[in-house]
């Protein structure tokens, strides 16, 4: 998880667009972003199982 530090960090402006980080919103985690989210896969997996993103179901057969 994310310090509030680095999650506030990463929401300065940079004067080099490269450094612009992607964070999920529930837990700040930068690696596994999904940009249509806006989460990490963690957390889209958790909502996804739970029914709480609509269009998004988990598969099974």
């Amino acid at each position: 998880m994310a310090t509030k530090a680095q999650i506030e960090k990463s929401k300065k402006t940079s004067s080099q667009s490269t450094r612009a980080v992607n964070r999920c919103w529930r837990c700040g985690r930068r690696h596994g972003y999904m940009r249509q989210f806006h989460l990490c896969r963690i957390c889209f997996r958790e909502l996804a199982t739970n029914g709480q993103i609509p269009g998004v179901t988990k598969s099974s057969w």
